[in-house]
């Protein structure tokens, strides 16, 4: 049997994940209202906003309220409920729960109890966001939001700057221009789409360079309502074995990283196989 699998206590209740609409309400499955239909307990992020959900379909079901400030102490109730055999649904504000919101230490607590958590997939901004960009989908890296203070932002981008795949960001509508600006100066002046208010009645995708969506949001009086950050990857490039090898040797000589975690880290830089790095990252060790 596999090290990461549970058998369940068929006398225990389920944690169903619900992805619930990211503006149009049409936007959710038959399967996902039936489940909140069924369940004993809905876990929300903002009870608030998921009862305007649930009056629109006509259900009435008993809310808590799980969102970061509380989720550690509310998950554990929620624990104790399931394992009293309740069925409980965890949703949020909109989209599919735990994409940059909330849910994280629920769904792994339930996990670890050996309880079952089942997915009710539907709208999520990041895929939708991708499927009308246009840019490449057969790889891509969801980056979620980016830190507020410019150095930790600046930080966050030259993570990614080499990363060869399409990248995804959420962002909300007061920084997303100066999002757009450090990206421009960070990974240089790549295609991208903003894609905004998404399934709503205003939904929008402005397609350009960064530095052509940067023009076009300074012409505005403002930016409207959620935004996703879709930005082309890294082109593809020539490893540059020469300048890698210098930087292993610098970075074995600091001894601050294990070879793996020298490897992984140099591999992802340089968009070379991590396997191959270590390897040479164990020559340099061994000519010590």
């Amino acid at each position: 049997m596999p090290l990461n699998s549970h058998t369940h206590d068929l006398n225990s209740g389920k944690l169903y994940i619900v992805s619930t609409p990211i503006g149009n309400l049409e936007d959710i499955t038959y399967r996902a209202v039936r489940t909140l239909g069924e369940v004993d307990i809905i876990a929300a992020e903002d009870t608030r906003q998921t009862l305007k959900l649930l009056n629109h379909y006509n259900i009435k079901k008993k809310l808590v309220a799980c969102h970061e400030h509380n989720e550690q102490e509310a998950a554990k109730g929620l624990i104790d409920q399931m394992q009293q055999g309740q069925n409980v649904a965890l949703v949020s504000d909109g989209g599919a729960p735990l994409v940059s919101d909330p849910g994280f230490r629920l769904v792994s607590m339930a996990v670890e109890q050996g309880l079952e958590a089942v997915p009710i997939p539907g709208a999520c901004a990041a895929i939708a966001g991708l499927c009308g960009a246009g840019l490449p989908t057969d790889r891509f890296m969801f980056c979620g939001f980016l830190p507020k203070k410019k150095g930790k932002l600046r930080e966050a981008l030259e993570s990614v700057k080499d990363v060869q795949a399409t990248l995804i960001f959420y962002e909300s509508p007061k920084r997303v221009l100066k999002v757009i600006e450090g990206m421009t100066e960070v990974l240089g002046d790549r295609k991208a789409v903003l894609a905004r208010e998404i399934t709503k009645i205003h939904e929008e995708f402005l397609r350009g360079a960064l530095s052509e969506i940067a023009k076009e949001l300074n012409s505005r009086e403002g930016v409207k309502g959620e935004c996703t950050l879709i930005v082309g990857g890294s082109e593809d490039q020539t490893p540059d074995f020469g300048s890698l090898e210098n930087v292993i040797k610098a970075e074995v000589a600091k001894g601050e990283l294990s070879a793996s975690k020298l490897s992984a880290k140099l591999a992802k830089q340089f968009g070379i196989e991590k396997k191959k790095v270590y390897a040479m990252v164990l020559a340099a060790k061994d000519a010590e």
